[in-house]
């Protein structure tokens, strides 16, 4: 037996998440069972566990987007048991059981090698937030970004992504500005490597298809009329790696920044991303971001805190990365 969050649906369609004890033959099928050591809470993770938009299409569900732990057993030659292993997108936690759970079944094709010098519980502080983090930044150097271009804006400075990728970015070279809600949060942004912070209020409003030529580059995790000022307040030839919908899932913008200034708008997907591509963001990530950075922008709970948590990571009240110990 071991330890889970639980997703279900009462008789009225709301989603409740609880702790369960199962057995291992209730998990789905797959070629290697891990004991997750760790986990994390991503903004995918709180949509699901309140119920706030469709992420979980069946149930019951075990939710979480991605784990860390070790092998446990493998009927596939690339794993054996010991073998340190995360996992992140692919559908679990969404179409298939997932890492809020001491163990899960998976795929051997789903799983990353942990990277040198990396274990469970830094890869973790990074997570799925942290590797597209990584993603958008490869996206931003595969099209010509360089320090030398210019200031990159992070957008939701003070969540999982924008803060990872103001870490990164900086340690780059990049002058980095982020764009944040939480001004007061102004002295961890800046540890983390931010030179200029700005106020969320002037980005989220509907503004001009055309405005000032700010950043050479952005990172965006908020889409909606953010995306659509960062596009319009671009340099000539900038790039803007755009990955989340904080603030909505519209984008209501002209195709003037594209055709005058030759802006680039790069779509980030990390759930099926190539596994190529993922094992390069996770060997720049265990070599790019140093251990006590990492701790500084982590909170780590217990799977009993998470369902409370979740609303609070909605409301944007929580700073950084939640990383769950599962203790396996």
């Amino acid at each position: 037996m071991f330890q889970a969050l639980l997703l279900t649906k009462n008789p009225e369609g709301a989603t409740l998440a609880e702790i369960a004890s199962l057995d291992e033959a209730q998990l789905p099928e797959g070629e290697v069972l891990v004991n997750v050591s760790y986990s994390t809470v991503n903004y995918k993770d709180a949509l699901a566990i309140t119920g706030t938009s469709p992420v979980v299409r069946k149930f019951p569900m075990v939710p979480g987007i991605d784990l860390a732990g070790s092998v446990a057993e493998s009927s596939d030659a690339r794993f054996k048991p010991g073998d340190a292993v995360l996992l992140n997108g692919w559908g679990v936690g969404e179409n298939q059981w997932g890492g809020l759970a001491q163990k899960a079944r998976v795929k051997a094709d789903w799983l990353v090698p942990m990277p040198q010098g990396m274990d469970a519980r830094k890869a973790m502080a990074i997570g799925t937030a942290g590797y597209t983090a990584m993603l958008c930044v490869m996206a931003l150097q595969d099209r010509g970004v360089t320090p030398a271009a210019g200031p990159v804006l992070v957008t939701g400075a003070n969540g999982g992504v924008g803060s990872i990728a103001i870490a990164l970015l900086a340690r780059l070279g990049f002058e980095v500005h982020a764009s944040t809600g939480r001004m007061a949060e102004a002295g961890h942004l800046k540890q983390l490597g931010a030179a200029e912070l700005i106020d969320r209020a002037t980005l989220s409003a509907p503004g001009k298809p055309l405005q000032k030529e700010r950043w050479a580059a952005a990172v965006d995790s908020v889409g909606s009329h953010t995306l659509a000022n960062v596009c319009a307040s671009l340099k000539y030839g900038g790039t803007v790696a755009a990955c989340g919908l904080a603030q909505g899932m519209d984008l209501t913008t002209s195709v003037a920044p594209f055709i005058l200034r030759g802006v680039t708008l790069a779509g980030v997907d990390s759930v099926q991303a190539p596994m190529a591509r993922r094992l390069t963001a996770w060997e720049r990530l265990a070599r790019e971001l140093p251990a006590d950075l990492l701790e500084a922008n982590t909170e780590t709970i217990a799977l009993d805190g998470v369902a409370a948590l979740a609303p609070r990571l909605l409301a944007g009240q929580v700073r950084g990365r939640v990383r769950v110990n599962l203790g396996a």
